[in-house]
C-alpha cells in the first residue's frame, strides 16, 4: 500500500509539471550597435488568444509579427509550441527594457520576461573576407556573388530555369524491422551563384508513430558536394534518430523553409555586368514514407518485450548471506545497443518469505546518430522475514538481434540467499526454503464467523406503513419546490452579463485576499494583486481582456464618475504592480501596495 501511495504521488507530481504553462521571450543579441537588428520572440508550449505585444520603445519594427506552431510526437506525447516573432531597428542609442507580452490560455492571462537591450555605437560590417559565422559562405554578401557572376560567361541551365537551391531529407532506411533505428538528415544545398540572406522555418518534420530523438548540432559547417552531378555547397539543418513504434506504411510530414534569396537573372546590364534580382522562395524536403517490417512470428520467445538490437543481460545481488532484519540490493540490467528506452527489463520473482520493494530504476544511455546505447537497470530491495535459504528463480531476456534477424534469449543463474539468523516460522506459517518458494498461511478455522448478522422472525408488512405513504406522496410535495428552484437558476443562467460581473467581483476578492497571504513573497503577491485588480475592472467596466489598455481604463473610469485623483492612484498601483514583479521589493513597499489597493478598490466602488 505504502508503494502504491507513492506511485500515485509521483505521477500526480509528474502531470503538474507536464502541465506548466511557459511563456517567454527572447532576442538574438543583448547588445547591439545602432545600426544592427534585433529578433525577439514570443514563445509558449500551451495554444493561447489574444495575443498582446509591448510597445517597443527605442525601436523601429520593420518585420513581423511572424506566427509559427510546431507540434511533435514523442513515445505517443504530444509536444506544442507557438511563438511571434518581430524584427526591430533600434532608433537612439541608450538602454531600454521590452516591457512583458501577454497571452491568454485556458482563461489565464500569463506575461513574458522583461528584456534589457543596450543600444551602442555602430559596429562595422565584415568583410566577406573576414566573415567567422559559418552560414557567411552560404549565405553570402551579395558584392561576393556580383564579383563571381560578373566573371561567368554562361550560367547552368538549372540556374536558368530559377532552380538553385534544395532541401532535401535523406533516410537511412526506408525499410526498417520494428524499433530497429533509422537517421533522418536535413540538408540546404545552394549554387555557387545564387545568395541566401535569411530562411524561416514555417513547417517542422512530424514524427507520428515513431520516437524521435534530435542531434544536437552546435558548430554548423559548410561542406562542398554534388547535386544532380552539379558543384553546391550545403549545410546540415537537422539531424534525427527514429524507433519506428508501429508496423505498416507510416509518413514523415515534411520540413519546409521560406528563403530570401538573390540570384543572377541571366541577362546582363550595358556595362557587361550580370543582373541580380532579389526574391524568396519556399522549399521543402518533401513527405517520406516508410514501410516497416513487423518483427516475424517465427522463434518469437515466451515473454519477449520488444526489445530489438544487441544486449548483454545480468543479474547480481549485494550480498547472498545476511541476517533477519538486514537489506540486499538485487539488480536486474540490461546494456549494449537497440531500443534501450522502449522496453522493460523482466522482475524478478522470489519466495514470499523474502519482502521485496518497487525498484529503482537507472539509465545510463546515449543516442548519437547510430542509435541508442548504454545499460539500463532496476535496484530491488529486499529484506527477508525468517531465517532460512531462499532461492530467486533464474530471469529469462529475449531480444531480436538486427545483425543475425533472429531472436536470442538470455538466462540468468539461480541464486540463493542464505538468512543465518532470524525469527523461526511459526507453525501456522510454512516458510519457503531451498525447496519451496512460498509461504502458506493456515486458515482452517476462516468458515467460522467473528460476528452474528441475525434478523427478527415476524416483521411488520411494508405496505401500509408510515415509510410507504412518506415514499408515496413524498414526491408531490417536492416537485413545487423543484419547478422553483428551477425557474431561478433559468434567471440567473440568462443573465450573461450578471453573471460575469459577479464571477469577476468573486475573483477580485480571491486574488486579494490571496495576496494579503503571500506578503513578502514577492512574484506570487504582484501576480495576486494584478488579477484581483484586472477582475475588479472587469466587473465595474463590463470589459475583457483584450480590452484593457491604459487609456481605454482611464476613460471608462472617467466616465463612470470616478475621480481624477482614484483614477490616477489606480493607474499608478497598476505601474507598480507590473514593474515591481522584475524588480527588487521590501515587505514594507508590499504592505503599501496591499494597503493602498484596498484602499483604491473600495473608493471606486463608490464613486462608480
Amino acid at each position: 500500500m505504502r508503494s502504491k501511495g507513492f506511485i500515485l504521488l509521483l505521477f500526480l507530481a509528474v502531470q503538474s509539471v507536464f502541465a506548466q504553462v511557459e511563456f517567454k521571450a527572447t532576442v538574438s543579441k543583448n547588445n547591439i550597435g545602432i545600426n544592427e537588428r534585433l529578433r525577439i520572440d514570443f514563445t509558449m508550449n500551451d495554444d493561447g488568444d489574444n495575443f498582446e505585444a509591448p510597445s517597443f520603445e527605442g525601436f523601429k519594427i520593420f518585420g513581423g509579427p511572424n506566427q509559427s506552431v510546431s507540434y511533435s510526437w514523442v513515445n505517443g506525447r504530444k509536444s506544442f509550441s507557438k511563438s511571434y516573432s518581430f524584427f526591430l531597428m533600434p532608433i537612439k542609442k541608450g538602454t531600454f527594457v521590452i516591457k512583458p507580452a501577454s497571452i491568454e490560455i485556458a482563461g489565464k492571462i500569463y506575461k513574458t520576461n522583461p528584456v534589457k537591450i543596450t543600444v551602442g555605437n555602430a559596429v562595422a560590417e565584415p568583410e566577406p573576407e573576414e566573415e567567422e559565422d559559418p552560414f557567411a559562405v552560404i549565405f553570402g554578401s551579395q558584392r561576393r556573388r556580383q564579383q563571381q557572376q560578373q566573371q561567368q560567361q554562361q550560367l547552368p541551365s538549372s540556374l536558368k530555369d530559377g532552380d538553385g537551391i534544395h532541401l532535401v531529407a535523406e533516410i537511412s532506411n526506408s525499410n526498417p524491422y520494428l524499433n530497429e533505428p533509422i537517421t533522418a538528415v536535413y540538408k540546404l544545398y545552394v549554387s555557387p551563384y545564387v545568395s541566401v540572406s535569411d530562411f524561416r522555418e514555417t513547417a517542422s518534420p512530424k514524427y507520428n508513430n515513431f520516437w524521435s530523438q534530435a542531434i544536437d548540432l552546435k558548430n554548423l559547417s559548410v561542406q562542398m558536394g554534388k547535386y544532380n552531378g552539379e558543384d553546391y555547397r550545403y549545410v546540415v539543418l537537422r539531424k534525427t534518430v527514429l524507433y519506428p513504434q508501429k508496423t505498416g506504411k507510416l509518413r514523415i510530414e515534411p520540413l519546409t523553409l521560406d528563403i530570401t534569396m538573390q540570384a543572377p537573372t541571366g541577362r546582363r546590364d550595358v556595362f557587361g555586368r550580370m543582373e541580380i534580382t532579389n526574391g524568396t522562395k519556399k522549399v521543402s524536403a518533401g513527405a517520406k514514407m516508410i514501410n516497416v517490417k513487423a518483427l516475424p512470428e517465427a522463434g518469437k520467445p515466451e515473454g519477449f518485450d520488444g526489445a530489438v538490437g544487441s544486449f548483454d543481460f545480468k543479474v547480481k545481488t549485494s550480498k547472498t548471506t545476511l541476517k533477519s532484519g538486514e537489506s540486499l540490493e538485487l539488480t536486474v540490467s540490461a546494456s549494449g545497443k537497440g531500443n534501450m528506452k522502449l522496453f522493460t527489463l523482466p522482475k524478478p520473482v522470489v519466495p514470499s518469505a523474502l519482502e521485496m520493494y518497487d525498484p529503482e530504476h537507472k539509465e545510463n544511455v546515449t543516442t548519437p546518430l547510430s542509435g541508442m546505447h548504454g545499460t539500463i537497470s532496476d535496484t530491488y530491495t529486499i529484506v527477508p522475514q525468517y531465517k532460512g535459504v531462499y532461492a530467486v528463480k533464474p530471469l529469462v531476456f529475449s531480444y531480436f538481434d538486427l545483425d543475425s534477424k533472429s531472436y536470442k534469449t538470455i538466462t540468468s543463474e539461480e541464486i540463493k540467499i542464505n538468512v543465518l539468523d532470524g525469527q523461526m516460522p511459526t507453525s501456522g506459517d510454512q516458510v519457503a526454503s531451498a525447496g519451496k518458494q512460498e509461504v502458506v498461511k493456515s486458515d482452517q478455522f476462516a468458515f467460522v464467523k467473528a460476528k452474528t448478522e441475525l434478523s427478527p422472525i415476524y416483521s411488520d408488512d411494508f405496505l401500509g406503513s408510515s415509510l410507504f405513504y412518506t415514499l408515496l406522496f413524498g414526491p408531490f410535495l417536492i416537485i413545487p419546490v423543484i419547478v422553483l428552484a428551477k425557474k431561478k437558476k433559468e434567471a440567473i443562467d440568462s443573465d450573461v452579463a450578471g453573471n460575469k460581473i459577479r464571477q469577476s467581483n468573486k475573483m477580485a476578492k480571491k486574488f486579494l485576499s490571496e495576496a494579503s497571504k503571500q506578503l513578502g513573497n514577492k512574484e506570487p503577491f504582484y501576480d495576486a494583486m494584478e488579477r484581483a485588480m484586472h477582475n475588479f475592472l472587469k466587473a465595474k467596466l463590463s470589459i475583457e481582456t483584450s480590452e484593457m489598455s491604459k487609456d481605454n481604463i482611464q476613460e471608462l473610469l472617467v466616465s463612470k464618475n470616478a475621480q481624477t485623483d482614484t483614477v490616477s492612484d489606480f493607474m499608478k498601483l497598476m505601474d507598480n504592480c507590473e514593474f515591481a514583479r522584475y524588480a527588487p521589493s521590501t515587505s514594507v513597499a508590499m504592505q503599501q501596495d496591499y494597503d493602498k489597493a484596498v484602499s483604491v478598490i473600495s473608493d471606486l466602488s463608490k464613486q462608480i
